[in-house]
């Protein structure tokens, strides 16, 4: 059998004997030129742009570290509530619904 290296794959493929020994057309090791050689734009040139809100990070930390008693994920009252026992209810129902869908699929068939 008669090999010839492919171009495309970059690995022996089998060939013809014709295609084996003819001369395949040599590829160039340079890197082509750059197509989009075009200067890019300097950070320095750039506009800087401030921030006109107030940094409530600070506040939040506090907010969210004060030792009361309530869960970080509750902090914030009747929507974190609300969010909170919404997950927790679909959450159990979808496993009530699982089990029932592998209590009904082991049950054999009456015919």
């Amino acid at each position: 059998m008669y090999y010839k290296f492919s171009g495309f794959t970059q690995k022996l493929a089998g060939a013809w004997a014709s295609e084996a020994y003819s001369p395949q057309p040599v590829v160039s090791t340079e890197a082509p030129p750059i197509i989009f050689a075009t200067p890019t734009k300097l950070t320095s040139d750039s506009t800087v742009y401030d921030y006109a809100g107030k940094n409530k990070v600070p506040e939040l930390q506090k907010f969210f570290q004060k030792a009361d008693g309530v869960p970080v994920y509750l902090k914030r009252g009747l929507p974190d509530q609300m969010l909170y026992r919404t997950t927790m209810a679909l959450t159990v129902g979808g496993t009530i619904y699982c089990l029932i869908a592998l209590y009904m699929a082991s049950q054999p068939k009456n015919k």
